[in-house]
This record gives C-alpha cells, sequence and structure tokens, in this order.
C-alpha cells in the first residue's frame, strides 16, 4: 500500500470532518463494490462525490448506500453513455458549473474477456474491451482535463491491473487493452506536466494497479478461497482518496502499485 500523509488537500477548506471537504471528485463505473466502496470513502472524507455508471439500478444502489453510511455527504447519481464523447464533456461542463469546480475524476469501469489458450483469443472481446477499457478512459479524460486543471489540485486516477505488464497467453485482449488505457493515461499526466511550466503540475494523472479486487460479498461465496494478492476494495477506496493528500508533482505520471510488481519477461535478443 502507498503511504498516505494527513496533509490537507491543496485547496479544500478542511475542517475536521474529512481530508476532502470542499473537494468535488467524479467516479466513472459507479455502480460495481469497487465504486460503492470509492463513494462510501470520499463521502466519509467530506468530498462532493457525483457518481456515473451505465447500470441505472447498480448506481441509485451504491449512492443510496454512500449517502446512508454519511448522513449529510452530498452523492448524487449521474446517468452517462460514457461512450459518447459529447454526452461526457456535458457531464464535466455540468459538474463543473454546478458545484464550482472539479477535483477529480476517478475510472472505475472495468470488465473482463479471456480465453484458455491464446490461440482461442476472440477478437470480438478486444472491441468490447477497447469500449470498456480504453474509449470510455480516452472521453472521461479528455472531458475531464480543463476542469481537472482549473482546480489546481485535480486527479484523474485510473485503476489498472499487473497482468498489464505482464501479459498471459489467455489475456491477450484484456492485458492489450489496460496497457494502452495505462499509456493514455501517461500521457494525460504528461499534459499536466506541460502545463505546470516550471512549476508544479496542476493536476496528477496517476495509476492504480491491482492484481485483482476482492469483496465481502466474494468472500462469503467462496469462504475457501485464499484470494491472494487481491486488493481488497475497501483498500482501494483507501488509496484513492490518499492521493489527494501527495502533491501532484509525486502523483502524476506514476503507476501506484497495490500489489508486488510481477517479473517482467527477459526481452533482450540472444546474441548469435
Amino acid at each position: 500500500m502507498t503511504d498516505m500523509t494527513s496533509t490537507t488537500a491543496k485547496g479544500y477548506q478542511g475542517n475536521g470532518k474529512g481530508r476532502l471537504e470542499g473537494a468535488v471528485i467524479a467516479v466513472a463505473g459507479a455502480g460495481g463494490p469497487a465504486g460503492q466502496a470509492a463513494l462510501m470513502k470520499l463521502a466519509e472524507e467530506g468530498a462532493t462525490v457525483i457518481a456515473s455508471d451505465a447500470d441505472p439500478a447498480r448506481l441509485a444502489e451504491s449512492v443510496d448506500a454512500a449517502r446512508f453510511a454519511h448522513g449529510g455527504a452530498t452523492v448524487v447519481g449521474d446517468t452517462v453513455d460514457l461512450l459518447d464523447v459529447a454526452a461526457t464533456r456535458a457531464w464535466a461542463e455540468r459538474t463543473e458549473k454546478e458545484f464550482g469546480r472539479v477535483d477529480g475524476l476517478v475510472h472505475l469501469v472495468g470488465g473482463w474477456r479471456g480465453s484458455a489458450k491464446f490461440a482461442e483469443t476472440d477478437l470480438a472481446d478486444w472491441d468490447t474491451l477497447h469500449k470498456l477499457l480504453i474509449r470510455t478512459a480516452q472521453h472521461t479524460s479528455l472531458a475531464f482535463q480543463g476542469p481537472l486543471e482549473r482546480s489546481g489540485n485535480g486527479r484523474y486516477l485510473l485503476i489498472s491491473a499487473a497482468g498489464a505488464s505482464k501479459p498471459t497467453a489467455g489475456n491477450a485482449a484484456y492485458a492489450a487493452s489496460k496497457a494502452a488505457a495505462e499509456a493514455w493515461t501517461l500521457a494525460l499526466g504528461d499534459a499536466f506536466r506541460k502545463a505546470g511550466g516550471e512549476g508544479r503540475p496542476p493536476a496528477a494523472a496517476a495509476i492504480l494497479v491491482v492484481k485483482a479486487l476482492v469483496n465481502d460479498q466474494m468472500r462469503a461465496d467462496r469462504p475457501n478461497a485464499k484470494f491472494a494478492g487481491f486488493t481488497d476494495v475497501k483498500d482501494l477506496a483507501e488509496a484513492i482518496a490518499g492521493t489527494w493528500s501527495k502533491p501532484t508533482e509525486e502523483v502524476n505520471g506514476n503507476r501506484l502499485w497495490l500489489t508486488p510488481k510481477p517479473e517482467t519477461h527477459n526481452t533482450e535478443m540472444a546474441k548469435p
């Protein structure tokens, strides 16, 4: 787990209620277990949370859970088609106009497709994952870059998988999609770096890397499973909230590993 300090995030009016009091944070893909944990943690830390998911019922469940857990917190749901770049831009503009600022976009849109063997890879899986993992990252980053820079301490956080750094034969489409989304996020980080000129970046783009995620329901369904190396969604949520406690220059353009880094394959060409 990354080491998070207790410094109040720059630009927020911390009043003892939480590290993120006054911050406005959007969460894409908020309807799943990781999304629900993120909403609850961000609300606990005092942030105003704007949640989005493609499934209105799951979104409403996550929003209601966060509101119930933290009475008085501002947590709202906004059903947005993140595959529509115009709709995504409208979401960013609407959020900034209504709440006066946007301090974060947490990208939790996920999905998995795979096969038993490399030769059995179905390229239809690539088409699906390209939409879920890459296109939504492209649209959200393009839509929220401006608001995050104007925040002065913005965060664009992509959740990725260790498999992107060490793809396996049956996970070609998934690993390639995650790797592409990571590259896109790092390019956004470079844009933030350049926007800062000789000073600190006005925002940070970073990648939180897990092996896989686990939650209480999964443990209940499989009581004998070890889930070795998995990251609990509550720990992921803590890591997400903690990124605002570090300076942008320490977060920007980095992979924050929440699981041990995999050993990569040796790609050096054999000498004759």
